[in-house]
């Protein structure tokens, strides 16, 4: 960060904002730098490229970089970008577009899609059991840590496939933070005006009382493992062709029924031993662990992070 905030010093010295790329960086480096300056970050280590930088590396496209399109931020949400980059803090950027640009460098497989899987060639691709236990582990502890190393607690809100992006090595990268809240510092719970969420991830309690909790995002990542664990999306088509079924609600009534074979995707099931189809079935349980409809009935995050590596080792 140190280097970008030398770079709009020396154009606003010198001034060389005579273009407009020029303008958008010093604008948008400005309001960057007074967030870092809220959060008390006084060394976040954000890398800047230039407009050129992005346009040469993508060959004019968006593979490796999340736009923020202009149409889809205006008014308040404008400042949901630039919250999404100081919170990122480890991601890089280029601030000269209209609006901020975030780059994930050799974000080769591209983002997850709603079932969990990724696309190649314009056909999915199957991930199999042991990515899909180590992508959660993984968003598990970007989560937890999201809760637990700052001096206030930030809430991410959205954890969901589309917003998971994979490396050339299988290796996650969790992202979009414009969404995020950050709770007060000492407190472990804030109302809010308004509800932000996706169908089938939203935790019913924060749908119904307004009110955001490090639980929030415990009910959305159950719902994401078990997305990994069914091969299905949030929602589930039912076969009454009716309106379609929270995927927590789907998985408790064969649970309950022990109807576990049909649960589990049929793709994970092949080549896989006894004791790891009993670990698969200790991730059901605890995927509708972290969705309990009461608060207190759900783990926290770190608990949840130190089971699913307890579970990844008979992988």
């Amino acid at each position: 960060m140190e280097s970008m905030g030398k770079k709009l010093k020396q154009k606003l010295i010198y001034g060389s904002s005579r273009n407009v790329e020029d303008k958008w960086f010093l604008e948008n480096g400005s309001i960057l730098l007074e967030l870092i300056a809220d959060c008390s970050g006084k060394s976040v280590p954000i890398r800047s490229f230039s407009s050129y930088q992005i346009l040469e590396a993508t060959n004019n496209t968006s593979i490796p970089v999340v736009l923020f399109l202009e149409y889809k931020f205006t008014g308040d949400r404008v400042g949901q970008v630039y919250n999404d980059i100081v919170l990122s803090a480890k991601m890089s950027c280029c601030l000269e577009f209209n609006f901020p640009v975030v780059v994930f460098e050799n974000a080769e497989h591209g983002v997850l899609n709603e079932r969990g899987g990724i696309m190649v060639d314009g056909e999915e691709s199957i991930l199999p059991c042991s990515v899909r236990l180590k992508i959660a582990k993984e968003i598990a502890n970007a989560v937890t840590y999201l809760h637990m190393a700052f001096p206030k607690i930030i809430i991410h809100r959205v954890v969901m496939p589309r917003n998971i992006v994979l490396d050339r090595n299988l290796t996650p990268k969790f992202s979009d933070l414009s969404m995020s809240i950050t709770l007060p510092e000492g407190k472990s719970r804030i109302e809010v005006d308004s509800v932000i969420g996706a169908l089938g991830y939203l935790d019913p309690s924060y749908a119904y009382t307004k009110v955001v909790t490090e639980y929030t995002d415990v009910y959305s990542f159950g719902v994401l493992l078990m997305i990994f664990l069914t091969g299905k999306q949030a929602l589930v088509s039912t076969s009454s062709g009716g309106d379609p079924q929270g995927i927590i609600c789907y998985v408790k009534g064969l649970y309950e029924k022990r109807n576990l074979d049909e649960v589990i995707d049929p793709m994970l099931m092949k080549d896989i031993t006894s004791a790891q189809k009993l670990e698969l079935e200790s991730c059901i349980s605890l995927a509708l662990s972290c969705c309990e409809e009461r608060d207190e009935d759900r783990h926290k995050m770190m608990q949840v992070a130190k089971e699913l590596k307890r579970i990844q080792t008979s992988f």
